[in-house]
């Protein structure tokens, strides 16, 4: 999709103050000016500019796959991206991992006082970037100011639906003993950005987060296969929680190959000063999926001619043995279980 990017730079809104204040989450005059000045410009649509307390949607048949998310990562700025775009992405991907096309999103933002309308802005600018490159619609939305204090900056929810066609079946229960794993691209990209920035940590080569919108990538693999058996963003928790919701889910074994995942030779490095295992950080651009061998070949290279692809690779397979776990094959020649995490390594992350 071609996007005008001069309209993501257009100036701030005059407002009569600089930042936030408790008034403009009162339903007054002052929360009028905000959504005429701030929102409106940025999501305006047919649906949302009625500003009723609903959309009233159109849809075409087959079915829809709902999902909803929130967003309170620290800091709200990073390196490759901010809350803004993160947020659009992260709802556009929990759709489109099981082979729906995004919609329609709602958006509702919960302000700390004092925010500089300032970042609010910025926010919002990426906002309209990212859901006018993934081809998403904002249709509703909402907005609450609380006191300063109450909240860390600006925290934002989204509820998004898709379409989901009948010849689609992908769910992390689907697994079969055979089934390849490949994996978009190099891990832990977006939880080291967020670390990096948090910790003051520098580095020859600056980690940049990886959050992208994935439907034109999954897309691209639907042509190549309507076989898939499952896809997942491997988010909080990292690849390692996504496999092993999987094993579990299907009851099955997955076995993977240390030597053969990506990981940006900044980001291991960030990883080891940390004590952080790569495969337990957050990505926000990167997906997983389960394909049945004779259909991995063809998956693996559409995915390879996607600007979110070109890393793909396949990382190991479904196995019948050791039920329920993720094992890894290491570079020093021996095997390791591969355990879902315990905590949070890594907390305000997404």
């Amino acid at each position: 999709m071609n996007v005008d990017i001069n309209k993501y730079s257009c100036p701030l809104p005059v407002m009569d103050h600089d930042t936030v204040q408790l008034a403009h989450g009162s339903g007054g005059k002052l929360s009028a000016d905000l959504i005429a000045n701030f929102f409106l410009p940025r999501f305006g649509n047919p649906l949302l500019d009625r500003l009723d307390d609903q959309a009233v949607l159109a849809l075409p048949p087959g079915r829809l796959a709902f999902t909803t998310d929130s967003f309170v990562v620290d800091p709200i700025f990073f390196p490759g991206g901010d809350i803004g775009d993160l947020a659009i992405n992260g709802t556009v991907n929990d759709i489109s991992m099981c082979g729906a096309r995004p919609l329609y999103l709602s958006v509702a933002f919960i302000i700390e006082e004092g925010l500089p309308f300032a970042d609010l802005h910025r926010i919002l600018l990426a906002m309209e970037a990212a859901a006018d490159k993934a081809g998403v619609a904002v249709v509703t939305g909402d907005t609450k100011v609380v006191n300063k204090g109450s909240c860390d900056k600006v925290f934002i929810n989204t509820s998004g639906i898709g379409l989901l066609p009948d010849n689609i079946q992908i769910s992390s229960t689907n697994l079969q003993s055979g089934d390849r794993i490949i994996l978009s691209g190099s891990i832990a990209d977006h939880g080291m950005a967020i670390m990096t920035s948090r910790e003051g940590l520098s580095f020859q080569t600056r980690i940049r987060s990886d959050t992208a919108a994935l439907n034109s990538l999954v897309d691209c693999m639907l042509q190549a296969s309507t076989e898939i058996h499952a896809m997942r963003d491997p988010t909080r928790g990292g690849a390692a929680a996504s496999l092993n919701e999987w094993a579990k889910s299907s009851q099955i074994g997955i076995v993977i190959d240390e030597e053969t995942i990506p990981v940006h030779p900044q980001v291991r490095g960030a990883c080891e000063i940390l004590g952080i295992d790569p495969l337990n950080v957050a990505n926000e651009g990167k997906l997983l999926a389960a394909v049945p061998a004779d259909s991995a070949q063809s998956v693996l290279e559409a995915m390879q001619k996607h600007p979110y692809g070109k890393e793909a690779v396949i990382i190991g397979e479904v196995v019948a043995d050791h039920k329920g776990m993720v094992a890894m094959n290491t570079s020093l020649g021996a095997a390791r279980i591969v355990d879902m995490p315990l905590g949070e390594q890594l907390p305000r992350i997404c």
